[in-house]
């Protein structure tokens, strides 16, 4: 019982007061031996301020290209611009990416490596070429650290190229590459990267500059428990000055084909423990994300019970996160995603990227057996 626990029950009381949870108790919440019981706090709040809804949108990624002038020891999508599988695509190749889709797709999701060659100039061109031929289609693109990466080869300021990026139509920046906004984590397996403060300090301006966004954890690498907690405790305080992030997405280090041998690949009772602590301590930040494309669908089935209010996605094509190891589908049509949540005893919700728009999926009903006349 909650209620006879003497660690979760003031976290209880707290949430209940809309008290925000201090840097020990989210420790406590890491820790506590009651694994079920952490996801049934978070699965409370969530459904506090959601009840049954799990929003999900139908997308598409298009990674433009997987040359970069880093080489962080966790990713294995980047290469060296003379890698034989190293590529970059015109503004007529991605465009011909999204095309078989079109009529389907809300969004397209880009992010790609530190190209050395293209500035801001070509991101504008691509976007504007983009938004020109799929008008309804929103584009999310473009991380912190290649937001840093244009502009600097740009020698252009990061509110200069955001407000560039945003008027060729740019809707929504994701918020890939946060890592663990702890430097010398950083140092360890991205050196080179733009730092925790610069990270935050990019979304800020995005926010400044109306264009939304959202943040990511990258777990299970070198980081303390002490170190998740303080990079939740550093978004809910930038959240605090400039409130754009819409949605948080926890996803955990996937080791195949990487350079880091000593990280060690999270279990599942530690994925959902993640996804409940962020849904309690980022008490300003209003969605929680599964992804899919990372921890697979049956972990996204049992997320939703643990605090996750939003899934992602039917993507339909991907390649950072398949490279790495995730064996997730990329065929899940809208009716496949909708059965995992009916499964998970929740309501699917359609909704666009910047969580302006959204429509329930009503159930389609069982088609009626048709018996076959045996009489002779």
């Amino acid at each position: 019982m909650l209620i006879e626990d003497e660690i979760l029950y003031p976290i209880v009381s707290d949430l209940i007061k809309g008290k925000r949870l201090g840097i020990i108790q989210g420790l406590a919440l890491l820790k506590h031996p009651n694994l079920n019981a952490v996801l049934h706090i978070a699965d409370l709040d969530k459904k506090s301020r959601y009840g049954q809804n799990i929003f999900f949108n139908v997308n598409i990624h298009v990674n433009q290209s997987n040359i970069c002038v880093l080489a962080c020891k966790f990713c294995a999508f980047r290469r060296g611009k003379r890698a034989d599988d190293a590529y970059e695509m015109d503004v007529s190749t991605y465009i011909s990416q999204i095309e078989p889709l079109a009529e389907i797709v809300d969004e397209v999701h880009s992010v790609g490596g530190l190209h050395p060659d293209w500035n801001l100039s070509y991101y504008c061109n691509l976007f504007e070429q983009t938004k020109n031929r799929f008008p309804e289609i929103t584009i999310k693109a473009l991380t912190a650290v290649e937001i840093k990466h244009i502009a600097t080869i740009s020698g252009t300021s990061y509110e200069e190229t955001i407000r560039q990026l945003k008027q060729s139509g740019l809707g929504s920046i994701p918020g890939g590459g946060a890592e663990i906004l702890v430097d010398s984590v950083r140092d360890k397996i991205c050196k080179g990267k733009e730092s925790s403060q610069e990270y935050l300090d990019i979304h800020g301006i995005a926010h400044a500059l109306g264009l939304p966004t959202n943040c990511t954890m990258l777990f299970g690498t070198v980081e303390t428990p002490e170190e998740r907690i303080i990079h939740l405790d550093k978004l809910r305080r930038q959240q605090d000055k400039s409130g754009g992030f819409q949605c948080f997405v926890p996803y955990p280090f996937l080791p195949d084909s990487s350079r880091l041998p000593e990280a060690q690949l999270s279990s599942a009772n530690e994925i959902l423990r993640m996804i409940a602590v962020s849904r309690l301590m980022l008490d300003n930040i209003p969605h929680i994300k599964a992804y899919r494309m990372n921890i697979g669908d049956e972990l996204a089935e049992l997320a939703i019970s643990a605090g996750a209010d939003d899934i992602d996605g039917t993507v339909m094509q991907e390649s950072i996160m398949h490279l790495a190891g995730s064996t997730a589908k990329l065929d899940f049509g809208v009716d496949e995603l909708c059965r995992l949540v009916r499964r998970a005893g929740g309501k699917p919700i359609r909704r666009d990227t910047v969580y302006s728009k959204f429509e329930p999926v009503e159930k389609k009903p069982t088609p009626p057996i048709h018996r076959l006349n045996m009489a002779k």
